[in-house]
């Protein structure tokens, strides 16, 4: 498992300093099925607005 996740979207509940992700978990989805061949294809679930 990653140790380290990165992330730059500032406004994100689990964002934190220095572009890290303090979420416990991350969920990743596809809009292909299972697979995607290109990161367009993907979205983070993680995801929650600061509020």
């Amino acid at each position: 498992m990653a140790k380290d996740v990165l992330c730059e979207v500032s406004n994100c509940t689990f964002w934190d300093e220095g572009n890290h992700c303090s979420a416990n978990a991350i969920y990743v989805v596809s809009h292909k099925g299972k697979q995607a061949s290109k990161q367009e294809e993907t979205d983070c679930k993680t995801f929650e607005p600061e509020r």
